[in-house]
């Protein structure tokens, strides 16, 4: 038997409740068929003890880096007491020394909200795209001038290195990372545990407080749901920007600043997400599957897949159907 991801939440004082519940609630939520848990979340510090969080309480975290050192991936959530005033190479040099060897021995690390201050202290953002709390992306862009941030989105994925917006985008994320190892099937079962939506349409740009002055914005929601359940069609951006009676250029500017994405880009997402399902659930062809996922053929989808999820139609079958992820692709070895 496969055993468990590991996962370690590195904490520090003034971490967020939330981002800690939600890390532990998600991951401890995800089964395999026969019920067995497929992640094993230790929460740790620099220093064991207390640790004071941004409530009226307390937590306790009884491991140490060790298990930072032992995890196949590391998750740091936010610290508002500090995550903003760091600088590159600013980090203590136990935690820095901490998060760079866990990358080195080939952890995934992840980072909820404004713990990707954390990362990118860390060197560990160099050269990658990356996101954070909206408030927060000026400063985060100004004081790591080599990092890519994208403010509108709500988690990048650069493979090994992750980061999300906001607390509850940290949801997205956790989301995204179980879905990435062990498929759709089991993402969806832990949404649907936790009552939340398996994919959040949209990005962080929608929470934005725009000034009293300016217009209200259009929501191009319509046109997703519309197009959503047409995916098989070959939809074209014209007839979506119909949906909302826009003209093209309105509509594109509008759907990425609600989305983070191209209308088109947001449209293959999508595809891949419904071929996946179809993967995992059916037995239909993968030429029978790239047509109802409206991709046309057999070659499209395999390009697709590839691009976006590095692997083949066919691999990504083996690997998750009937199993549901009996081979997680985010352990070491």
């Amino acid at each position: 038997m496969t055993r468990p991801h590991s996962v370690a939440v590195l904490i520090r004082d003034g971490v967020l409740p939330m981002e800690l519940g939600l890390v532990h609630q998600l991951f401890g939520s995800a089964r395999s068929p026969q019920g067995a848990r497929l992640y094993e979340l230790t929460t740790c510090a620099l220093t064991p003890g207390r640790i004071r969080t941004d409530a009226d309480f307390p937590v306790y975290a009884e491991h140490g880096p060790e298990a930072v050192a032992a995890a196949d991936t590391v998750i740091v959530p936010a610290s508002h007491e500090e995550d903003e005033s760091l600088t590159p190479g600013g980090l203590p040099p136990t935690l820095a020394k901490t998060l760079k060897s866990a990358t080195g021995a080939g952890a995934r690390i992840a980072s909820i909200c404004t713990g990707a201050f954390v990362l990118a202290a860390a060197g560990l953002l160099d050269g990658r795209r990356a996101t954070t709390h909206w408030l927060s992306t000026d400063l985060f862009a100004r004081t790591f001038p080599g990092v890519s941030v994208d403010p509108d989105v709500l988690y990048v994925d650069e493979g090994a290195v992750l980061t999300s917006a906001g607390e509850a985008a940290g949801i997205d994320l956790c989301l995204h990372m179980i879905r990435r190892d062990h498929g759709a099937a089991v993402a969806a079962e832990v949404a649907r545990r936790t009552v939340v939506p398996p994919h959040r349409e949209g990005g962080q740009a929608q929470y934005i407080r725009r000034p009293v002055a300016e217009p209200r914005v259009t929501s191009t929601s319509r046109a997703r749901e519309w197009a959503q359940t047409r995916l098989s069609e070959p939809l074209t951006l014209a007839e979506m920007a119909e949906q909302e009676s826009m003209s093209v250029r309105t509509f594109s500017r509008r759907f990425r600043e609600e989305t983070g994405l191209t209308p088109m880009q947001w449209l293959t997402q999508r595809r891949v997400d419904r071929a996946r399902e179809l993967l995992e659930e059916t037995d239909r062809t993968v030429d029978r599957i790239a047509a109802e996922a409206g991709f046309g053929t057999g070659a499209s989808l395999r390009q697709h897949f590839q691009a976006g999820l590095g692997v083949s139609p066919g691999a990504y079958r083996i690997t998750f159907r009937g199993t549901s992820g009996g081979t997680s692709r985010g352990t070491r070895g």
